[in-house]
């Protein structure tokens, strides 16, 4: 897992169903693992609620090693991927630390943050991509020497607390979700014992003791000059930019259910360790708690995204697809889904088959991915349901009834999955049958509803949109249809009147889509073009009209000479 033994949240919730619907493994893993449900904002609407799971790290690996033993057709290398063996410009390979070369159509990069990764820790320094393993300095080095576009990020990971010397009588408990979810749908019901987290907050004495050790931060003293994540920041860079704020709050998660380690969600740091060891005992509930391992930063290589095309390929080498951190981005759930989109499109590369696409009207994974390679990064890009224009119909709970179709026209899925899908699409059409019936005001106020008495007659699916009315009210029975699917039935309902008008907007969208530009049209040839603008279509590379008008800095008059000039080329 990564540092934070954690699945899901806001926007990557999504994601993680998003590739669960594909036939994934890290939803049926989380579920294998997972010790603490929490859906978050479950005060709003479901379009922005995001289902986490906090999980046992130990667990997690061996569902996932137990679900990779059972997969045909593969066969696992233990080794250091050292670098890509290249022959005139395309993939032939990849060597290992040993010199052994194993050959290949396609190769998809997933480094995270172990490329040319640095560790640090107040004046402490070391490579690595984390504590106790190695930097991959021989790809790192490569990597440049083909001259790619790269640059450095930073992330950074909290220091881990002997969970026996922790006072969890003082501190409040957030207990696990109560109501039986789950994060992926073939996962049947939560296999293992749920426990509470606790909450615990920083104090003005907590501060005071970090802002007298900036001049000690590796942060603060120009020794780390890469960007860290905007919406995950350091302790100290919490404290140094909102020094109006006497509190934060910490989540303390335990990292297993017979594993005393505990994770202080929000307390990411690289200061000294006895920096670090006074910080926490400034807590409540935390005045005796031991640190078992001192936190520290991580600042390592990314190839700029806008290198990369909508497959996830890069184009300077044929072959080569990247995903993860290594395209800019931050955590695990943001890796998957690119890791999904890039290994599809690598296989289909290898057996020369239809590239697989997915666009910002269909998954969030679409619409990271379509930011990521149209306005590049400046700092770890995390997905966030507020990136998402079409969000009120990419909810978590429709996932697979949105990309289903197409993981099933790909190829992934297995007999069990596309069993399971088929049988929800059958329940699904079957409840909407039964909601066409015609209803009228009276019936409903026969059944308890609270409705203008009006006369107005609609269908059973269409009164679901009023707040007031509840499956109850409309249904003679019940069908006999899973819960899940019921409940994403209402909730479409409810969105309907919101969805419907996007439909013009989506349909608009497919149609610049299809009005493809040249891969090497030149720019600096498009009359009427600021310089600005030319620079960053060269980068970016736009596949197609809809692609150019979202890269920022393009006008409605750019598009036009653009798409002008394109005509042109191709009469």
């Amino acid at each position: 897992m990564s540092c934070n033994p954690a699945i899901g949240g806001l926007g990557k919730g999504h994601i993680v169903r998003e590739v669960d619907a594909f036939d994934g493994l890290i939803g049926r893993a989380a579920d294998a693992a997972a010790i603490h449900y929490r859906m978050l904002n479950r005060s709003k609407g479901t379009a922005v609620q995001g289902p986490r799971v906090q999980a046992d790290r130990r667990r997690y690996a061996a569902a996932i090693h137990h679900m990779l033993s059972e997969q045909a057709n593969l066969s696992i290398v233990e080794g250091e991927a050292a670098a890509l063996h290249i022959e005139r410009g395309k993939i032939a390979g990849v060597r290992l630390a040993d010199d052994t070369i194993i050959a290949c159509r396609a190769v998809v990069l997933a480094t995270g943050t172990f490329l040319g990764g640095r560790l640090f820790r107040g004046d402490e320094r070391d490579a690595g991509g984390r504590v106790g393993e190695r930097s991959a300095s021989r790809m790192a080095e490569q990597l440049r020497a083909l001259d790619l576009p790269m640059a450095r990020m930073k992330t950074g990971t909290p220091p881990r607390l002997d969970g026996r010397t922790i006072d969890w009588a003082a501190l409040p408990e957030q207990p696990s979700d109560s109501e039986p979810w789950t994060m992926s749908p073939m996962t049947g019901s939560r296999p293992l014992p749920q426990i509470a987290c606790a909450i615990t907050r920083t104090t003005p004495q907590t501060h005071a003791i970090i802002a007298e050790a900036f001049d000690r931060s590796p942060l603060f003293t120009g020794a780390i000059e890469a960007n860290g994540p905007r919406y995950c920041p350091s302790i100290e860079d919490k404290i140094k930019r909102f020094a109006d704020r006497d509190s934060h709050q910490i989540f303390l998660e335990p990292e297993g259910l017979d594993d005393p380690l505990v994770y202080p969600n929000g307390l990411s740091t690289s200061l000294p360790t006895d920096v670090q060891e006074s910080m926490i005992a400034s807590m409540p509930g935390l005045e005796r708690a031991r640190i078992t391992v001192p936190g520290y930063a991580v600042e390592y290589d990314h190839i700029d995204p806008r290198a990369l095309d909508g497959h996830l390929a890069l184009r300077a080498i044929d072959g080569v697809f990247c995903a993860g951190q290594i395209n800019g981005t931050t955590g695990y759930e943001e890796a998957a889904g690119q890791g999904l989109v890039a290994g599809l499109n690598a296989a289909a590369h290898a057996c020369a088959m239809a590239p697989v696409i997915l666009d910002r009207a269909s998954s969030y994974t679409g619409v990271m991915i379509d930011d990521l390679i149209l306005q590049g990064v400046t700092e770890p890009y995390r997905m966030l349901t507020a990136r998402a224009e079409y969000r009120l119909s990419l909810r978590a709970d429709n996932a697979e009834t949105r990309l289903g179709p197409i993981a099933r026209a790909s190829g992934c899925l297995s007999a069990e999955r596309a069993a399971h899908q088929a049988d929800r699409m059958r329940q699904r059409e079957q409840l909407r049958e039964e909601l066409s019936a015609m209803r009228t005001a009276a019936d409903l106020a026969r059944q308890g509803a609270s409705v203008a008495q009006d006369g107005s007659r609609r269908t059973a699916y269409e009164w679901l949109r009023f707040e007031t009315v509840t499956l109850d009210h409309v249904m003679n029975g019940m069908v006999d249809v899973e819960p899940a699917v019921v409940a994403e039935t209402l909730e479409d309902a409810r969105y309907a009147p919101y969805v419907e008008r996007q439909v013009e907007e989506v349909a608009r969208l497919r149609a610049d889509e299809a009005i493809m530009l040249p891969s090497d049209l030149a720019y600096a040839t498009v009359p009427g073009l600021s310089q600005e603008m030319i620079d960053r279509l060269s980068l970016a590379q736009p596949a197609s009209l809809a692609a150019a008008s979202r890269i920022r800095g393009i006008t409605p008059a750019a598009l036009s000479a653009v798409l002008l000039h394109a005509r042109k080329r191709a009469a």
